[in-house]
């Protein structure tokens, strides 16, 4: 599964939620996933924070396998920017 499925599937998903702010999943060389006003595109833009993970982490936390707060404490994901953006996260995947 390519970045820019899951970035539909993301898209998909925003549809009956809300999320305030603009978040990025950078999985390095296979690229990005931007959350932003609403909606979810593989364009890389600036963002209130970045999640850095895998793309094999990014499909496991979307999913529900991967607990957000052990991926951090384990080094798998790693947050710069508002923290409080993060955590809104979890409001959406979970």
């Amino acid at each position: 599964m390519a970045l820019h499925d899951i970035a539909a599937g993301i898209q998909s998903g925003l549809s009956d939620k809300s999320f305030d702010g603009s978040l990025k999943f950078d999985c390095g060389e296979e690229g990005v996933i931007v959350l932003a006003d609403g909606t979810a595109t593989t364009e890389d833009s600036d963002t209130d924070c970045t999640l850095r993970l895998s793309e094999e982490n990014l499909k496991k936390l979307l999913t529900g396998k991967l607990n957000p707060m052990t991926a951090v404490m384990m080094g798998k994901i790693k947050i710069t920017g508002d923290m409080g953006v993060a955590m809104k996260l979890g409001k959406l995947i979970g």
